[in-house]
C-alpha cells in the first residue's frame, strides 16, 4: 500500500461478480485483504468508492503485455505500462521477454522486478525460452525459475526447431514453469507484413498464410502429447488454430492459449488504408477467422483475452506499411473491447473469466481463486457496463499513441482499481 494510502476502503453499491454468480453486495478492504463482502457493510471510517451500476470482480490480469524496459523507454516503460494497465482494470500482468537485452539471464530478471517493485500493478516477469530469443540454446530456465519467473516464450518469434522446443519441454517440465510459444513458421511466413489474401493481393502487400501459424500449433500439441509438457498458445488468430487446440484439450492434453482484443474485433480489411495502426504479429485475418476466434472464446476452447500491448514511438510506426514494426496499444481497451466484441454486457461472469481468473489459472496466479470472500487478496477491478466513451489516443497513459481505436466509441469502462488494498484509479483517475 502507498504511504498515506488509506488502511480501510469500503466498495458501497455495486454488483459483486466471482465464480460463484453474480449479487449484489458491498465489499470492504482492509490490510491489503478483503475483509467483509455483503449488505450494508458498516462504513467504520473506511474511504467509500461509489460503486452504483457497476460490476465489482477480481482485478483483471493480462499473460502478454509489452513493458519494453529495459532498452526501449522511448515507446514504454514500466512504470507508464502498469498506469495503463491500472487504467484498465489489470492489477497483475505479464511482461514479455523481447527487451534489449532480452530477459534470459538473472541480473535482468531482477532489474524488471526491481521496476516492477513500485508499480501501479503486479509485474510478473517472463522469461525467454532460448538466449537471446534466437532460438539456438536454451536459456537458463531452471536458474530463472528460482526467481520466480512462472512462464517462458521467445515471443516475437518462434521456436523454429523442434528438436530444441521439445528439450525446452522436457526441461520445464519438473520446474513446474509454462512454456508459452509464439505459433509462427519463418519459413511460411518470411516476408508477408499481413494476412496472405484478397486484401494483401489488392494491395500489393506481402503476406503470411493462416498456415504459418497453423504448423506450429499443430507440431506442438505434438510435442506436448509427447513429452506431457504444458504448452500455451499465444494470440492464436486463425480458425485453424482453434480447432486445433479443442481437438487437443479434448484429447486431455495440458494445452492452454490465449487471443487478443483486436483478433475478435478487426479483420485484415482494416489495412486497406495502409495505416500501420493496424500491422500486428499475427496479422489481421479474415472474418472467418474473426469469428472462429469469438466461437472459441465463447464455447471455452480459448482460455484467456490477453492484449499483447505492444507500444511503439511515433516516429517507428510513421515508417511504410512493410517497414514498420507491428503491435498495438491494448492495455486501456481491451476490457471494452472484450465486452462489445462478444456481447457480453449481460454474461458479467464470463468477462471476468476471459479477463482474470482463467488467465491467473494458466500461471497459477492467486486471482484463479476468483473468489470475492473474506481473506481473498484486495487485488479489485471495477467496471461501469453502461459508459459510453471515446479513445482519445492524447489521453491514454501510454508513452506511445498507437492505437486503432483512436476516435471510436466504446461502451464499459473501468470506474476503480484496487491494487493490494491500495486504491490506484478512482474515477477513471489514477493516483499516482
Amino acid at each position: 500500500m502507498a504511504e498515506g494510502g488509506p488502511s480501510r476502503v469500503l466498495l458501497r453499491g455495486g454488483a459483486v461478480v466471482d465464480r460463484g454468480g453474480v449479487r449484489r453486495a458491498d465489499v470492504l478492504v482492509d490490510s491489503g485483504v478483503v475483509a467483509a463482502v455483503g449488505d450494508d457493510v458498516p462504513i467504520d471510517g473506511a474511504a467509500v468508492l461509489d460503486c452504483g451500476g457497476c460490476w465489482v470482480g477480481p482485478g483483471l490480469v493480462d499473460l502478454h503485455t509489452h513493458l519494453r524496459q529495459p532498452g526501449r523507454e522511448e515507446a514504454e516503460t514500466v512504470e507508464t505500462g502498469s498506469r495503463a494497465a491500472a487504467l484498465g482494470g489489470f492489477t497483475t500482468v505479464v511482461a514479455m521477454p523481447n527487451t534489449t537485452p532480452a530477459i534470459d539471464s538473472a541480473a535482468v530478471v531482477r532489474e524488471v522486478m526491481a521496476l516492477g517493485a513500485t508499480a501501479l500493478c503486479t509485474v510478473e516477469v517472463s522469461g525467454a525460452i532460448t538466449v537471446d530469443r534466437a532460438g539456438e540454446r536454451l536459456a537458463p530456465m531452471a536458474e530463472l525459475a528460482r526467481l520466480g519467473v512462472r512462464l517462458f516464450t521467445d515471443d516475437g518469434t518462434g521456436v523454429q526447431d523442434g528438436r530444441l522446443m521439445r528439450r525446452a519441454l522436457e526441461y520445464a517440465l519438473p520446474l513446474g514453469v509454462v512454456l508459452a510459444q509464439h505459433c509462427e513458421d519463418d519459413a511460411l511466413a518470411a516476408g508477408g507484413v499481413m494476412h496472405e489474401g484478397a486484401w494483401s493481393s489488392r494491395m500489393g502487400v506481402p503476406g503470411q498464410p493462416a498456415e504459418a501459424e497453423e504448423l506450429m500449433v499443430m507440431r506442438d500439441v505434438t510435442l506436448a502429447r509427447l513429452t506431457g509438457a504444458r504448452v500455451h498458445f499465444q494470440h492464436l488468430s486463425t480458425a485453424g488454430s482453434v480447432d486445433l487446440v479443442r481437438l487437443a484439450k479434448r484429447s486431455g492434453l495440458a494445452v492452454t492459449c490465449e487471443a487478443t482484443p483486436h483478433h475478435l474485433t478487426l479483420t485484415d480489411e482494416a489495412c486497406q488504408g495502409y495505416d500501420t495502426a493496424f500491422r500486428v504479429n499475427p496479422p489481421l485475418r479474415p472474418a472467418a477467422d474473426r469469428d472462429a476466434v469469438r466461437a472459441g472464446l465463447l464455447d471455452g476452447t480459448i482460455d484467456a483475452v490477453a492484449t499483447d500491448h505492444a507500444p511503439h514511438d511515433q516516429e517507428a510506426k510513421e515508417r511504410p506499411f512493410d517497414q514498420a514494426p507491428p503491435g498495438m496499444l491494448g492495455l486501456e481497451t481491451a476490457m471494452a473491447l472484450t465486452l462489445g466484441g462478444l456481447g457480453l454486457g449481460d454474461d458479467p461472469q464470463r468477462l471476468f473469466a476471459l479477463l482474470s481468473w482463467q488467465p491467473a489459472s494458466v500461471l497459477g496466479l492467486p486471482a484463479a481463486a476468483g473468489v470475492m470472500a473474506p481473506g481473498a487478496p484486495a487485488d479489485l477491478c471495477v467496471i461501469d457496463p453502461g459508459e459510453r466513451w471515446v479513445v482519445d489516443a492524447g489521453r491514454l497513459a501510454s508513452r506511445s499513441r498507437n492505437t486503432p481505436y483512436a476516435g471510436m466509441e466504446l461502451q464499459g469502462r473501468v470506474r476503480h482499481t484496487v491494487h493490494c488494498g491500495e486504491p490506484v484509479v478512482i474515477d477513471q483517475e489514477a493516483q499516482r
